[in-house]
């Protein structure tokens, strides 16, 4: 009769417990928010050839592939960059309309086209910009410092019409003009800006690096 009864009163206890884990947490939050699907990600890697990516297509190709080995290939991935030249064309029209998960609810707000957006800015940074492995980028004071990222654009998210070459010739080449870049973490020389803080060195990777970047560049998913 006692062994039934201590029985009986560890199942109690057990029961209990399993109630008590299913209650709201302290601070009146119950269970989290489901997790939001990737929609932007910095690329883990760059294909190594400095900024001769195949052109944009290429760069397109390498977000896509990067992202199905993270499970999102279901979506379609565009880089953020920008061309120039005949047939020019914007990075902000090429990444789809949004929204981008902690990111920005449209195309306005990631460039904050009125003077409200631009207060509020986008969600861009170092705590929040991952890569498709949900990984953080490296920034300044890391070792090493990979936080310049691959853009071609101006603040706007548009192409430079000033007849210089800021896509080394259109992300196809590693040894011809330069590449302007954007700061993942908003710190450093030039500007703190996203997208449009500086001009690499030069198109190879030595010089992508030596500037303060690994070739990296920004991927949106278009849907």
């Amino acid at each position: 009769m006692k062994t039934m009864i201590v029985f009986l009163a560890a199942v109690v206890l057990l029961l209990g417990s399993l109630m008590l884990a299913q209650q709201p947490q302290a601070g009146g939050r119950g269970a989290q928010a489901p997790q939001q699907p990737m929609s932007f990600f910095i690329t883990s890697v760059g294909k190594g050839d400095g900024a001769n990516l195949g052109g944009i297509a290429g760069a397109d190709a390498w977000c896509q592939s990067l992202a199905m080995a993270a499970g999102a290939g279901n979506k379609t991935w565009h880089a953020y960059m920008s061309t120039q030249g005949p047939g020019a064309v914007n990075a902000r029209d090429r990444i789809g309309a949004g929204p981008w998960y902690g990111v920005a609810q449209n195309v306005a707000d990631l460039h904050g086209d009125t003077l409200d957006q631009a207060r509020v800015g986008n969600g861009i940074s170092k705590a929040t910009a991952f890569t498709e492995k949900g990984m953080p980028v490296n920034g300044v004071g890391d070792m090493p410092n990979t936080h310049d990222m691959l853009t071609g654009s101006q603040p706007d998210g548009r192409a430079y019409t000033d007849g210089m070459d800021h896509t080394c010739n259109n992300w196809t080449s590693n040894n011809m003009g330069v590449a302007q870049l954007g700061h993942h973490d908003r710190t450093g020389g030039g500007n703190v800006s996203w997208n449009s803080a500086h001009p690499s060195r030069g198109c190879s990777q030595p010089n992508l690096v030596s500037t303060g970047g690994a070739g990296l560049f920004y991927c949106f998913a278009t849907n």
